[in-house]
């Protein structure tokens, strides 16, 4: 652990504190399930946040990690949420990014967003096991401002986003309302996604988005 590491750690007690303490009863809130970086924004601290049955000491880390390309000194998460926000086992938000939630969001066992990344769900997004989300990624299941058609009715309703286990969501890439990825999946930097897959074992990419190779799997890369 560097001295910068241990200092940040220093510096996020009192947002951890709030934060168990605010979610969860006195028992669970004092293992500190979950850690909140300092340099996080608690911008909307409501809704739930529900954890599994097997809980431990950040298990659950909000604002930390270290992509090196991003100041992380001055990146700042962002909190926002009024919904319910589900755990399925050990996860981590990294530093700059933004988790709005006003539906139900559910991360998976191993879910890792590295940085910089956004998560805007009014409806339901849901992600499998062990699934890598690379940095300047959009998740967001809803267009945000309703359009109605000449005799009033709803155009574009939220729809869920489902991301199966063990998938790679590679930098810069859109998923829009709608969107299903299988498990075993890796999608391309840079695709834009707004409809379902099928299929396991299969990198998804280009424009519009298309199977461009199948039979593979993946690996996370040793540190």
């Amino acid at each position: 652990m560097t001295a910068f590491d241990f200092f940040n750690i220093l510096c996020s007690i009192p947002k951890t504190l709030r934060f168990n303490l605010h979610y969860f009863p006195l028992k669970t809130a004092l293992k500190l399930p979950v850690f909140v970086s300092h340099r996080t924004f608690l911008r909307e601290l409501h809704g739930k946040v529900i954890l599994p049955s097997d809980i431990h000491t950040a298990m659950v880390k909000i604002g930390f990690g270290d992509v090196g390309h991003y100041d992380r000194k001055r990146s700042r998460t962002i909190w926002q949420v009024s919904g319910a926000v589900t755990f399925g086992g050990k996860a981590s938000i990294g530093h700059g990014s933004k988790i709005s939630v006003r539906g139900n969001l559910m991360l998976g066992d191993g879910f890792n967003m590295t940085a910089e990344s956004t998560i805007v769900c009014a409806k339901e997004i849901t992600f499998g096991k062990d699934c890598l989300v690379s940095w300047d990624i959009l998740v967001m299941d809803t267009d945000e401002h309703p359009l109605y058609d000449k005799v009033g009715n709803l155009t574009n309703p939220d729809k869920p986003i489902v991301v199966g286990n063990h998938v790679w969501i590679g930098c810069k890439c859109v998923l829009l309302k709608g969107t299903l990825i299988p498990d075993n999946t890796v999608v391309s930097a840079g695709t834009l996604l707004k409809s379902a897959f099928t299929g396991e074992n299969k990198v998804i990419g280009g424009t519009p988005p298309c199977i461009l190779k199948s039979d593979i799997h993946w690996e996370h890369q040793a540190k």
